[in-house]
């Protein structure tokens, strides 16, 4: 697929980040995620009652029950972004990253159930959101008129989907280039920037799941690449994605010159070096592709499924009839099954009576 028309298709889809961004009368006020467990450092194993189902505070039975991880700080500071007609909202800081050495925008949403007392000692699954277009300076997945967080609220109470705290970090450096979620030599690490820095910092800052039950990626256009790719690559941190209208092969102008790194960063290669592996449980990663009927890419994206789907590579593909290469298409997508797929996968929080 050639990226700069997906681009432009996302551009005009979706208009600037500026009128997806809903104003709310306390925007830019101090925000805190804080709850009565915030200030332990530690970790702890939740009571597990039993099996998940996807349902809001179902978690997966693992024995003797996951490992939350409290928060360790150092705690950001974060501004209000957004609020939600639930109450909940949307805050946003910058972060510095330790490892790739990039500073850039997070937003963070948590839903209702993580203040919710009977979940004060569980973790919560996570799901970085990630952008089409440049996704610099801003994140669209944070305005309001796109309803992720509103419809990740709802399904959580009708048993669709875990209640995901979804993180939203800026994609790429600038708006020049796309930098395909990569270390590409010479230019900033945006790919430890989405791996490693952004959820490192999310720990520090909530309660989550030491295992990779408890962390997926969902985006679309240049995003989907990004998440697919970072899930295949490391299926140790990672365990699903939702990707949308995704490309599948690298295709920065920025790889001139580095083509074997190039090529360590290609979904198809990474696919099928973990298509070999043993189909257990700790190599087990889930894809769900998405793609509208009325964009181009669907036999790309089939191929891809096609030759890759072995082993522990699971995939999915939810056709969205009628929809176009634009995120609001890709929501719905999520609610006729993507995110009921990945749920239960994952890990949920776990009440504590």
């Amino acid at each position: 697929m050639n990226r700069l028309p997906r681009f432009l298709a996302t551009a005009l889809a979706l208009g600037t980040a500026a009128a997806l961004v809903t104003g709310c009368s306390d925007e830019g006020a101090p925000l805190s995620f804080d709850t009565p467990t915030s200030d332990t450092s530690t970790t702890q194993q939740a009571k597990d009652p039993g099996k998940g189902t996807g349902k809001d505070g179902a978690g997966k039975s693992t024995g003797s029950g996951p490992e939350t991880v409290l928060p360790t700080g150092p705690k950001a500071s974060f501004t209000t972004a957004n609020t939600l007609e639930d109450g909940t909202k949307i805050g946003v800081t910058t972060l510095a990253g330790a490892k790739s050495g990039f500073t850039g925008k997070v937003w963070v949403w948590a839903p209702k159930q993580y203040f919710d007392p009977k979940y004060a000692k569980s973790g919560f699954p996570v799901l970085m959101a990630l952008p089409g277009g440049n996704g610099y300076p801003m994140n669209y997945w944070m305005g309001t008129d796109l309803k992720l967080q509103s419809r990740i609220s709802t399904w959580s109470q009708e048993g669709k989907s875990l209640p995901f705290i979804v993180v939203m970090p800026v994609l790429n450096p600038d708006d020049k280039f796309y930098y395909d979620g990569s270390d590409i030599p010479g230019q900033p690490k945006m790919g430890t920037w989405l791996t490693e820095d952004v959820p490192e910092f999310v720990q520090a800052n909530f309660r989550t799941f030491a295992s990779r039950d408890g962390w997926a990626f969902m985006g679309s256009s240049s995003g989907a690449f990004a998440g697919l790719k970072a899930v295949l690559q490391r299926p140790d941190r990672f365990k699903a994605v939702i990707a949308s209208g995704p490309d599948t092969v690298p295709d920065s102008p920025l790889w001139a010159g580095h083509e074997a790194q190039r090529q360590a960063n290609n979904p198809e290669k990474l696919a099928k070096a973990l298509g070999a592996k043993p189909d257990t449980e700790k190599n087990r990663v889930y894809l769900a592709f998405q793609i509208g009927t009325e964009e181009s890419g669907m036999g790309t994206l089939k191929t891809f499924m096609k030759n890759y789907t072995k082993g522990p590579v699971k995939t999915r593909l939810q056709v969205i009839q009628g929809g176009g290469h634009n995120a609001k298409g890709y929501v719905r997508g999520m609610g006729d099954g993507s995110i009921a797929w990945i749920s239960k996968q994952m890990q949920g929080p776990i009440p504590s009576s």
